[in-house]
């Protein structure tokens, strides 16, 4: 259950960051407080799976989702550069957080 919590932490990390960009200095009071909603419950849930997680690899993983993910929105909805360097790196962050995930200790899957 841990790594489900991690998951659902990484995918509200990309939602409170998409937030950000339309909360536009947080003076739109109901995506602010839709924004401040999800960056609460990332952390709850990151709280939770850091119970049998390592620290080390539950925050990477949880930054290496919301990185990614918000990388990939940005080129999908707010036609951000799609080189091949960018998607290469990409790649590298998705590898890196499945390998976390299957080196864990603790590799409970979701």
């Amino acid at each position: 259950m841990a790594w489900t919590y991690l998951i659902i932490a990484g995918i509200l990390e990309i939602g409170w960051a998409i937030g950000l960009k339309f909360s536009d200095g947080f003076s739109k009071p109901l995506i602010s407080a839709a924004t401040l909603a999800a960056m609460a419950a990332s952390f709850a849930f990151l709280s939770l799976a850091l119970r049998s997680i390592p620290l080390g690899t539950a925050y990477a993983v949880w930054t290496g989702i919301g990185a990614a993910g918000t990388a990939l929105v940005g080129m999908l909805c707010f036609h951000e550069p799609r080189s091949a360097l960018r998607l290469a790196c990409l790649v590298l962050i998705v590898a890196g957080v499945a390998g976390l995930k299957f080196a864990s200790p603790h590799n409970n899957t979701p």
